[in-house]
């Protein structure tokens, strides 16, 4: 390999790196929903890259199953049923409260880090409007400190894989205000439960917790479709 071509090869790569969190943030966000067609063209023409960039970010998206590629036609955004709802919150219900019972006891999270971001939760929600995007973001953050207190690292690959599918969704635009309330005191509640190292206190709340989203979201489903 010449020296010439290393830093073409890097700046391909970071070129489908940027592809690929810009079409990605686009589709967890709403922007891009179930059924749209992803054109390598009009992307490319969109973010300002060749179509090379693209086509890789469109190989990822499509391993990671936000995207279909569908021969002859081209890339679709996936459009999600509510079956596939119920079966994503079925497995949170059963790999989350297990990841929190680990963590109760690995000595390993960040307990002060997770009251921040409970707490800036709730500062989220005090002004006129209450900032969807700034808690999502800090929600995620939240389960993800659990996952990497658990200490297994497989768990935290296949909970990220599972929960991706709800961002589209858009959990917390759904919730009503009791919802929210009730889904940010369970925050608090587990870093007490951390705290305490109970890991029967801590698997409990989040069971409810990932329930409470999953009743939710059905009612909310069932109220559009009447």
């Amino acid at each position: 390999m010449s020296e010439s071509t290393v830093p073409l090869e890097r700046d391909l790569r970071n070129a489908s790196d940027d592809a690929y969190r810009l079409i990605r943030a686009q589709i967890l966000s709403g922007e891009r929903t179930g059924g749209d067609w992803l054109r390598e063209g009009d992307l490319a023409d969109s973010i300002g890259v060749s179509r090379t960039p693209v086509r890789e970010a469109l190989r990822r998206l499509t391993a990671e199953g936000l995207v279909r590629y569908q021969r002859n036609r081209g890339v679709q955004v996936t459009a999600w049923t509510a079956e596939d709802l119920d079966e994503i919150f079925s497995l949170r219900s059963v790999l989350e409260p297990w990841a929190c019972r680990l963590a109760a006891t690995s000595a390993s999270v960040d307990l002060e880090e997770l009251a921040r971001l409970a707490h800036d939760m709730d500062a989220a929600t005090q002004g006129p409007v209450t900032d969807v995007d700034q808690i999502t973001e800090l929600n995620n953050r939240f389960h993800w400190l659990i996952l990497e207190g658990s200490r297994n690292r497989r768990l935290g690959s296949v909970v990220s894989s599972v929960v991706q599918v709800p961002l589209v969704w858009r959990t917390f635009s759904h919730y009503s205000e009791s919802d929210l309330r009730r889904s940010l005191a369970h925050h608090h509640e587990l870093v007490a439960a951390f705290a305490a190292g109970d890991p029967d206190w801590a698997e409990s709340v989040m069971r409810s917790h990932v329930r409470a989203a999953w009743n939710s979201l059905n009612l909310r489903r069932d109220d559009s479709e009447t």
